[in-house]
This record gives C-alpha cells, sequence and structure tokens, in this order.
C-alpha cells in the first residue's frame, strides 16, 4: 500500500519530494489535477466534486494513506471527507491535510521567539522581537482566495493558541505564475501581496499554498519574520503521524517506487515538473473521470 500526495497542480510536487527525502523508504503516488488547476477560485461544491473524484482514484490505486497537499482542498474538503466520504467508502483509510500542521508549525515557531524574547536573545532577528505575549501576537497568512475565504487558518490556529491575532490576504496570481514558469515576473506582484501584511506588522508568514513554497527564497527576501513553508513543515508533521499510528504504517508497502501522475501533460509541464523536483521526473497521464 502507497502513500498518495495529490495537489491541484505541481506545486504539490515540492512538498512530495521532501517528504520522499525524509521518508524514502515507502511507495508513493503523486496526483496533480494540472487540467482543472487552480482551485483556489473554484465553489466550495465543485472543490468537493473535485476532491472525491480524487480519492476515489488514490485509493483504487492502492493508496492507504492520502495527504491532500493542496491548502484549498484541506481547508474546504478535508473534513467533509474525514466525516462523511472515508466512512462510507473507505473506513479504515485515512486522509490528512496541510492547514493543521502549517498552524501547529507557526505557534511553535512564536513558542520559540517567546522563549527567545524571554531569555533576553534580542539579536536573534525577527524571531527574537516577538511580544512575550503570544496571543497578542499577530500571524500572516498568505493563500488562494478561497482559503482565506475558508477561514481555516484562522480557526486552526486559534484552536491552537486562542487570542493568535491572524491577517490573511489572498494571492490569487500566484499559482498560475509557478505554473507558467512566470517566475521573473513575481517580484513585483510578491510586493504587492506582502505589503498590506508588513503594514499590519506581522510576527510570522504562512504560506497558505503548496505553489507559494517555489516562491519561499523570494518571500523571505522581501519580508523580515520567520515564513513557515509546507515543504520544511509536512515531512516531520508525517513522519511523527506514522510513528503514534503503527497500525497505519505497518501497512505501508516499503519498495521506494515513486509515480507521478497528472491530467494534463505538456512540455511546459514537463519543464516545470522538472525545476520543482530538481530533476526529471517521468510524469504520466491519467484520468479522473
Amino acid at each position: 500500500m502507497r502513500i498518495g500526495v495529490f495537489d491541484s497542480g505541481l506545486g504539490g510536487l515540492l512538498i512530495a519530494q521532501s517528504i520522499i527525502k525524509r521518508l524514502p523508504q515507502y511507495d508513493y503516488l503523486y496526483l496533480g489535477d494540472t487540467k482543472r488547476v487552480p482551485y483556489g477560485n473554484r465553489s466550495q461544491k465543485t472543490i468537493h466534486e473535485f476532491i472525491s473524484q480524487a480519492l476515489d482514484y488514490l485509493f483504487k490505486s492502492d493508496c492507504e494513506l492520502i495527504i491532500l497537499a493542496c491548502n484549498t482542498a484541506s481547508a474546504e474538503a478535508l473534513r467533509k471527507s474525514q466525516q462523511e466520504y472515508l466512512p462510507r467508502n473507505y473506513p479504515d483509510r485515512r486522509v490528512l491535510g496541510v492547514v493543521i500542521p502549517m498552524a501547529e508549525a507557526a505557534v511553535e515557531a512564536l513558542s520559540a521567539g517567546k522563549e527567545m524574547a524571554g531569555a533576553g536573545t534580542r539579536s536573534a532577528g525577527p524571531v527574537g522581537s516577538l511580544s512575550a505575549d503570544i496571543s497578542a501576537t499577530r500571524v500572516g497568512v498568505l493563500a488562494t482566495a478561497s482559503t482565506v475565504e475558508s477561514g481555516a487558518y484562522a480557526r486552526e490556529l486559534n484552536r491552537v493558541r486562542p487570542g493568535i491575532v491572524v491577517v490573511q490576504n489572498p494571492a490569487p496570481l500566484l499559482v498560475p505564475l509557478v505554473e507558467n514558469d512566470g517566475f521573473k515576473y513575481v517580484g513585483p506582484v510578491l510586493d504587492d501581496y506582502l505589503a498590506p501584511l508588513r503594514e499590519r506588522q506581522i510576527d510570522s508568514l504562512i504560506l497558505g499554498c503548496t505553489h507559494y513554497a517555489a516562491l519561499k527564497d523570494q518571500i523571505r527576501e522581501q519580508i523580515s519574520v520567520p515564513v513557515i513553508s509546507p515543504d520544511e513543515v509536512v515531512p516531520e508533521k508525517l513522519a511523527d503521524y506514522l510513528e503514534r499510528h503503527p497500525e497505519i504504517e505497518s501497512k505501508l508497502s516499503k519498495k521506494a517506487s515513486r509515480t507521478y501522475e497528472v491530467t494534463d501533460l505538456t512540455e511546459s509541464y514537463y519543464a516545470l515538473a522538472r525545476r520543482l523536483a530538481g530533476k526529471d521526473v517521468d510524469l504520466q497521464l491519467t484520468s479522473l473521470s
């Protein structure tokens, strides 16, 4: 049985590759819905429909555990998938998202900053300058419009640590730029999206979309606070999950196989996959309908 990683496009390759690097022994199936990317401007009903199709495909392809690397999918469809889809279709399997791990990582970063500030390590940069009262800090969220409108990050951040001020800003142009190899045009667009977050004096920033991980270095150059990137958070959280759930881990096959499938395939997708994965990736065309 394999670990499935799903994303609305190819941005999830960054998370998939970081997971594989951290946990190389398992078998993986990556599925990118490149035919219908982006999901961020879709209705909730449509997103649920797309996710159900993706889950059907991945579970029928022998996935024991599926990571919804897509933040929009995690924000809009994860709870319904866990509470309705799984009990009805695959009660013994699991679907995990990225919103909760990212929210937990952001609070952990704030807690570390509070400890450093309390110890007087002011030279530690932006982390050291955090307020001693975590509840008074501001966590920024850069995400798709759908993820922002869902309120998922505000809900989860305040579940983990009540009272945190969440400052969100949608960044709808970033996914198309990443998917269409428009990295050279990103600078001024990022500056415009980050300006409201800088004005609100956020203490840390969550990159609430898998595609944004491809831009994390540019984002870190433009904002002087800790940046929480999914490719740096999800692998460790998954490793911890598998350690805590041996009943799931024991079912996973360990032949180190990797399969990458997409719902639309062009030469530009090959080039983007190579850039995101850092190597040639054998993309295979498939259909969810």
